[in-house]
C-alpha cells in the first residue's frame, strides 16, 4: 500500500473511532420521563427558582433524553412528604435540605449544615474532595437513596426576631421556626424550636404563633417579607454557617440510568450548587441595604457571650448526635475532623486575607 493512500485510509478510521464515544450516548439513550419533587414553593425567590432552574437544565443537557417534570411543594406531595415520595419510588428526586430528614436519621443533617460547622467553601471541599460524599451515599443508601449537592446559600443570618436578645436568657420560651442540629441548639437554651416549610412561615410569625424564625439570607428574605412582622435581624447564623441543598434520587432509578444520563445529572447539580451560592453572594448585599434603608429593619448582632452559649450546647447536641448509631458517630467525628483541617487553612487564607483587606479599605459592610 502506498504510504499516502495508507495515511488517508488511518485518519479516516480514526475519526470515526473518535466520534463513536460522543455521538453514542445521544443516539443509544431513549427517552425517560423524570419526575422531580421539590420543598419550595414555585417561583420562590433564590431557593424555589433555584430549583426550577435546574429542573430545565438537566432536560437541556441531555437534549430532550432526560424529560423532567417538577412539582413544588404542595402540588404534588407536601414539602415535608418529598423524602418518602422518592425512597418510595413514586417519583425520582426531591430538591431539598437533607437536614429536614434529621427525624429519620440525625447524620442526614451534616449533608446540609450544621451550628458552628462548614462554609460553604470548605463544606465543598469536604464533600468533593474528602470523603464526605461516600459517608452521604452510606447515609442515603440506607434509606434507598442516593444524593448530591445541588445549591448553596453561604452563612446564613441569625434569623428575626420580635425583641432584641443581649443574652441567653432572652431565648428561654422563645418559639422560633429553626430546624435542623440548630434547632436543637436553641431547645438546650429555653427555645421552643419548630419545623415549618418555606411557605407556612410568614403567616405564623404575623400571627404571633411563633417569635421568630430563621431562613437564609437578605435576597431570599426580602421577598418573606418577614420585616412586616419583626424588625430585629441578626448576624451571623451559628447554626447554617454554609453547606449544600440536595438532590436526593430513588437508588434503584439511579443505578438504572447509564454512564452518561448520570453524568449529565451531576453536571447540572454541580452547575447549580455554584450559581445558586454565586447568586446569593451577588445579591444578598444589595437587599439587605434596602431593607434596613427602606423597611426599618435594624441590624443587630449576637454578642460573644451569646455565641459562647451556642457553643456549649453545640458540643452537647454533636454528643448526642454521636449516641444515636455508629453511623451517627462515623459522620460526626469525620465531619469534625474535616472542619478543624479545613477550617484551620481558611483561618490562615480567605480569613486573614478579608479581616486586613476589609480594615485597609474600609469595608465594614
Amino acid at each position: 500500500m502506498e504510504r499516502r493512500k495508507f495515511l488517508t485510509g488511518a485518519a479516516i478510521a480514526g475519526a470515526g473511532a473518535a466520534a463513536i464515544p460522543f455521538a453514542a450516548p445521544a443516539i443509544a439513550q431513549e427517552r425517560k420521563e423524570m419526575t422531580i419533587v421539590s420543598t419550595w414553593p414555585r417561583d420562590f425567590p433564590g431557593l424555589g427558582i433555584s430549583a426550577q432552574r435546574l429542573a430545565a437544565r438537566i432536560t437541556e443537557l441531555s437534549e430532550g433524553r432526560l424529560t423532567t417534570k417538577y412539582f413544588a411543594a404542595g402540588e404534588r406531595v407536601g414539602a415535608f412528604d418529598s423524602f418518602d415520595e422518592v425512597a418510595s419510588g413514586n417519583a425520582q428526586a426531591y430538591i431539598a435540605a437533607d437536614y429536614y430528614w434529621k427525624g429519620k436519621h440525625p447524620g442526614f443533617a451534616y449533608f446540609t449544615s450544621v451550628p458552628l460547622g462548614m462554609t460553604t467553601s470548605e463544606w465543598n471541599a469536604w464533600i468533593k474532595f474528602a470523603g464526605g460524599q461516600a459517608l452521604w451515599d452510606e447515609m442515603s443508601g440506607e434509606y434507598g437513596l442516593k444524593a448530591l449537592a445541588c445549591g448553596a446559600t453561604g452563612t446564613q443570618m441569625g434569623g428575626w426576631f420580635n425583641k432584641e436578645v443581649n443574652s441567653a436568657e432572652d431565648l428561654k420560651g422563645l418559639k422560633m421556626r429553626i430546624p435542623g442540629l440548630g434547632g436543637d441548639v436553641m431547645a438546650k437554651l429555653g427555645a421552643s424550636p419548630v419545623s415549618l416549610p418555606g411557605g407556612q412561615i410568614y403567616e405564623n410569625l404575623v400571627s404571633g404563633a411563633i417569635d421568630a424564625t430563621e431562613w437564609v439570607g437578605p435576597y431570599n428574605d426580602y421577598f418573606m417579607k418577614f420585616y412586616e412582622a419583626a424588625k430585629y435581624y441578626y448576624y451571623p447564623g451559628m447554626h447554617e454557617p454554609g453547606g449544600g441543598l440536595a438532590f436526593g434520587m430513588n437508588k434503584s432509578w439511579w443505578e438504572s440510568l447509564s454512564k452518561w444520563e448520570q453524568a449529565v445529572i451531576t453536571a447540572a447539580c454541580m452547575e447549580e450548587h455554584a450559581g445558586q451560592y454565586e447568586e446569593a453572594m451577588a445579591l444578598n448585599g444589595t437587599y439587605l441595604n434596602k431593607m434596613v434603608t427602606e423597611n426599618g429593619v435594624i441590624l443587630k448582632e449576637f454578642n460573644d457571650d451569646i455565641y459562647d452559649s451556642f457553643a456549649e450546647a453545640a458540643l452537647e447536641v454533636f454528643e448526642e448526635t454521636r449516641d444515636h448509631s455508629p453511623l451517627a458517630a462515623k459522620i460526626n467525628d469525620a465531619f469534625q475532623k474535616n472542619l478543624r483541617e479545613i477550617g484551620g487553612w481558611t483561618r490562615i487564607a480567605e480569613v486573614a486575607f478579608s479581616n486586613q483587606r476589609n480594615r485597609v479599605l474600609g469595608i465594614d459592610g
